[in-house]
């Protein structure tokens, strides 16, 4: 990484301190974060004191201010987007400015300036979707192989689709913190949901992989465990050994009783990696040693990739995974989760 440059579009999220904590550890020379809230910046720039980050503000909906930032830049994060389901809902046309038409004018400006990678980054929400988010979402993924067959390997775009990031900002692990300190029941949407469940270090790892292993129209999603809602907040309980009532309040504007994360056609054709599944775009040919085969016997039987047929985490086993959180751990040790 020794003299690149790295941009973060939505930098100042969970994500993006994320990246921020693990390649400020390498020689990059550069690390842009690309936000529109500039307290957020504000707050980074004093916890990280480091002269290699750069803060830009701007918007991804403003073609100027993506240029400005991406100019001579070497690789892309895209991680700004309108992410809560429900906002989304009420206000549909917002997620297709950030989450469409933002993409593609990083996209442009990305390709303009001679990027060498851009990783974007999707949501189980964009497959079989059913809400605002998602299908903005969606498209995103569909732009992205599109600008791929364009710019090739010149700059090459692929993308990374994956879950629930626990204690993200939004999530419901602050929201179970808060009303466990303030002794208020656990609310839940609908026992039997199910989500996956993914640490921010599992998401920076599954975009350092398409970084590392891309080609041009990937898409790459991380094999991952799911519970349901029910179960996660009993772990909670169990954690904090607490005995705060669960009140069911009722599914959410858009939300669904399970997520997934590759579709029976992705699955019946994606290359199994290990920890990852590779789905190729439809513009592979055999030079890259894959192709999309719309043609496989299997594909009508085959299951997709959903939250209810991934590996089901126990109340255990969901507990031990929130013990690793730096928030479970800050909350156990007294601290208070502050709005």
């Amino acid at each position: 990484m020794r003299g690149k440059i790295l941009v973060i579009t939505g930098g100042t999220g969970t994500f993006g301190n994320a990246v921020l904590g693990r390649y400020l550890k390498t020689d990059i020379s550069e690390i842009r974060i690309f936000s529109r809230d500039e307290k957020k910046q504000d707050d980074m720039r004093r916890h990280w004191a480091d002269p290699r980050v750069k803060f830009h503000i701007g918007d991804v909906r403003h073609e100027q201010s993506l240029a400005d930032a991406i100019a001579g830049v070497d690789y892309v994060f895209h991680a700004a987007a309108l992410k809560q389901v429900p906002s989304c809902e009420f206000f549909p046309m917002e997620a297709v400015r950030t989450n469409t038409i933002g993409t593609e004018n990083m996209l442009n400006a990305a390709i303009a300036a001679g990027a060498k990678r851009v990783i974007v980054l999707s949501t189980d929400k964009a497959v079989y979707p059913i809400n605002a988010m998602g299908i903005s979402k969606a498209m995103m993924e569909k732009l992205a192989v599109a600008k791929s067959r364009v710019a090739g390997t010149r700059t090459v775009i692929c993308g990374t689709r994956y879950g629930n990031v626990m204690a993200s900002r939004g999530s419901v692990v602050p929201l179970f913190i808060r009303q466990l300190q303030a002794g208020q029941p656990l609310t839940v949407t609908d026992p039997l949901m199910t989500r996956f469940m993914m640490s921010i270090d599992g998401a920076v790892d599954l975009v350092q992989w398409a970084f590392d292993h891309g080609n041009p129209g990937d898409v790459f999603v991380q094999k991952a465990p799911a519970a349901t809602i029910q179960t996660l907040a009993q772990a909670m309980l169990q954690v904090f050994k607490a005995h705060n009532p669960i009140q069911v309040i009722g599914t959410r504007h858009g939300e669904k009783l399970y997520e997934t994360l590759l579709t029976r056609e992705e699955r019946a054709i994606a290359e199994d990696m290990g920890d990852y599944y590779r789905v190729a775009a439809d513009n592979r040919d055999l030079n890259y040693g894959l192709f999309f085969d719309t043609g496989r016997a299997d594909v009508s039987v085959q299951d997709d990739y959903n939250s209810h047929n991934a590996q089901r985490l126990s109340v255990d086993e969901m507990a031990h995974l929130l013990l690793k959180l730096e928030i479970v751990q800050r909350a156990l040790a007294g601290e208070r989760e502050l709005d």
